[in-house]
């Protein structure tokens, strides 16, 4: 054992100890207080810590419902893809790494009362979170989900791992007359009224609310940027809401499908995303481009062309034959994912 203990925390000290990497931006304070101005529930921001170095993060949140406690991270219906643990032990030993985890995990087990039969836990754990054993040892099923990540060391590398198709595509976007910028707060909200737009037409639900959307786009800051291409006349055509860690930029919301000339949009404003996290000196150390999951087998065909690399995570939630009408409810109140169309 690790002589760790668990201590709840407040934003600013959850701030105070993020690592310098291995999170991402759904992990960031700012991310979380957005979360928690509109979740309806509680948020517990847990710490392990040994003496006073914090080792180990995991924000949760919670909510009780008729059927008793869910315990989930992320919550549903933000279109938030994965939060889950960060383990970072002060020494770089891969047995370090595993006492840690373990304790931690045990620890955060017992504080949530996972085990109650009553208590209804799912968890969608990070791609940097990459042993998610501990969770399986304490009684959760676990199974892998996968996203596409592409590596931008210069848009040389990036367009050779393009498909033919899409640099074919993508020279075709960047030869019309269409602008691709990056908006403020009314852009932002035009890129949100447009997969409203998407979803009704196809009578789908879309349950997000704006005002969450806002509160994300203003309290990251600098950590998110609104690229939204328009005609000659400044009509819009598409966009895309894209929040930053200090390594990833994150394909959030956004990129309902466009065609302006016959000619996919949503294309370019990938290809000026990529070009901007290899040129952007203020995205130095940005490197990689999520285009947030690869579990969808249509779309699936879409996302590969980008050439990224397919990047695991893991889901962790309860088993049991009682815990099937809690997991229809979360699917429920999750019924509003989105999708990235072409």
């Amino acid at each position: 054992m690790t002589n760790l203990r668990i201590e709840r925390m407040s934003l600013d000290e959850w701030d105070a100890a993020l690592p310098k990497t291995g999170f991402e931006v759904f992990h960031t304070a700012a991310f979380l207080d957005a979360i928690d101005q509109h979740f309806d529930g509680e948020m517990h921001l847990y710490g392990g810590f040994k003496g006073d170095h914090p080792v180990a993060l995991m924000p949760a949140f919670v909510r009780k419902t008729p059927l008793g406690r869910m315990v989930v991270s992320p919550p549903p219906s933000m279109s938030i893809p994965f939060i889950g643990p960060i383990v970072m032990p002060n020494s770089p030993k891969q047995s370090a790494y595993e006492s840690i985890n373990k304790d931690f995990t045990e620890k955060i087990i017992d504080e949530l009362d996972v085990r109650n039969t009553r208590t209804f836990v799912r968890l969608l754990c990070s791609p940097d979170y990459a042993d998610p054993r501990p969770l399986e040892w304490s009684g959760l099923t676990l199974k892998p989900s996968f996203t596409y990540r592409i590596n931008v060391t210069s848009l040389d590398d990036v367009n050779s791992g393009f498909s033919r198709s899409l640099r074919r595509e993508i020279k075709q976007a960047r030869d019309l007359d269409v602008t691709v910028s990056v908006e403020g707060i009314e852009g932002a909200h035009d890129v949100y009224n447009d997969v409203v737009s998407r979803y009704d037409e196809q009578d789908e639900p879309f349950t997000m609310p704006w005002e969450f959307v806002e509160t994300v786009v203003e309290n990251l800051g600098d950590r998110c940027r609104t690229y939204v291409a328009r005609d000659p006349d400044g009509n819009y055509l598409s966009g895309i809401i894209v929040p930053f860690s200090n390594e990833a930029a994150y394909y959030w919301l956004g990129g309902a499908r466009a065609v302006y000339e016959n000619v996919s949009i949503n294309n370019l404003l990938h290809w000026t995303i990529l070009e901007d996290i290899a040129t952007d000196e203020d995205l130095e150390s940005v490197t990689k481009y999520d285009l947030v999951g690869a579990n969808t087998e249509r779309l699936c065909d879409y996302k590969s062309k980008f050439g990224g690399d397919l990047v695991p995570y893991y889901v962790a939630e309860s088993a049991g034959t009682s815990m099937t009408i809690a997991k229809r409810t979360y699917q429920l109140l999750n019924s509003s994912k989105i999708p990235l169309p072409k």
